[in-house]
């Protein structure tokens, strides 16, 4: 059963996930949880560590099942990593198991956040060679592009370069109080219609 306040936060990495869902989670009184904090406590090592040992797919198999240990849960907030989306079963339990919001950040704000980060597998060259800003910026316009179609289907969306967080934040605890509430009372319309068709 699909439960509205299991809230999902998808972005691409730099777009706020980590930093605005403990503050959201806090604001909505909702526990958090962050889904590669979670994939690396239950391997045991750093996602980079994941990557370079046993390579993207079996990565890719840990953010699944993990996520699959999520679902069914209330007033929780989930950071995703930025291409857990890609994933069609990923996307399949998220679409089926509670609300999807996209914070969405321009490539330019992304490339200037992440170009000292030196975690992000998908961000280096080849051989893990470091990237220039230009570098970061084209590789994450190219990324964006195909990622975009599968943010573009979530539930809410807020742009998350252009106000500082504490505006953010509340806004999306708005939006997301309000679409609760109104899928809340869709559900038991729904349920009262489907009662009186049984009598």
């Amino acid at each position: 059963m699909k439960h509205h306040s299991l809230i999902f936060l998808t972005g691409f990495s730099g777009s706020g996930k980590s930093t605005i869902g403990p503050l959201l989670a806090n604001s909505l009184g909702y526990g958090f949880i962050d889904l590669d904090q979670e994939i690396e406590s239950k391997a045991g090592k750093s996602i980079t560590k994941i990557f370079a040992e046993e390579g993207e797919q079996a990565f890719r198999n840990l953010e699944l099942e993990t996520l699959r240990q999520l679902t069914g849960k209330k007033e929780l907030v989930v950071s995703l990593g930025g291409g857990v989306l890609e994933n069609n079963d990923c996307y399949g339990l998220i679409r089926e198991n509670g609300t999807l919001v996209y914070l969405k950040s321009s490539p330019r704000s992304l490339a200037r956040r992440l170009c000292n980060k030196t975690d992000r597998p998908l961000l280096k060259g080849e051989h893990g060679k470091r990237l220039s800003r230009e570098e970061i910026e084209l590789k994450i316009s190219t990324i964006l592009e195909k990622r975009e179609p599968r943010y573009a289907t979530a539930d809410l969306n807020v742009q998350t370069d252009i106000k500082r967080i504490g505006f953010t934040v509340e806004e999306l605890t708005r939006k997301i109080i309000r679409f609760v509430r109104q899928a809340e009372q869709a559900r038991l319309k729904q349920q009262s219609d489907n009662n009186r068709e049984k009598q």
